[in-house]
Parts: C-alpha cells; sequence; structure tokens
C-alpha cells in the first residue's frame, strides 16, 4: 500500500532527526548534500529508510 504524503513527511523527518543526532547514512552521498533532511530524502526515494508505518485496524474492517 501507498504512503499517505503525512506518512511520508513522519518518515522523513524522523530519518532526518536520526541523521542530525549521528546515524550513518544508508547511501553514497552526492558531494554536495550536507543537509540531514536531504539525505533523509534521498534515502525515502532510494526505499532504503529503515523505518516502518504501522496503520491501525479497526474492528469494523475484521
Amino acid at each position: 500500500m501507498e504512503m499517505t504524503r503525512f506518512e511520508k513527511a513522519r518518515v522523513v523527518g524522523a530519518r532526518a532527526l536520526q541523521l542530525a543526532m549521528g546515524a550513518p547514512p544508508l547511501i553514497e552521498l552526492p558531494s554536495h548534500v550536507f543537509e540531514p533532511f536531504e539525505i533523509a530524502r534521498l534515502e525515502f526515494a532510494a526505499d532504503v529508510v529503515p523505518l516502518t508505518v504501522y496503520r491501525p485496524t479497526s474492528a469494523a474492517s475484521e
């Protein structure tokens, strides 16, 4: 299932925070990219972000 724009923003933001706190990047970076947010966006585009979104399910959907 596709992520909503809100889920994408949450995942990229959480990964950017991890990078800002010293987590190593998971992709090879171009020499001009230094900002944690830009690195997180590149990682998200490469589908290597190690975060998962769990959606609650209601009892009505069972």
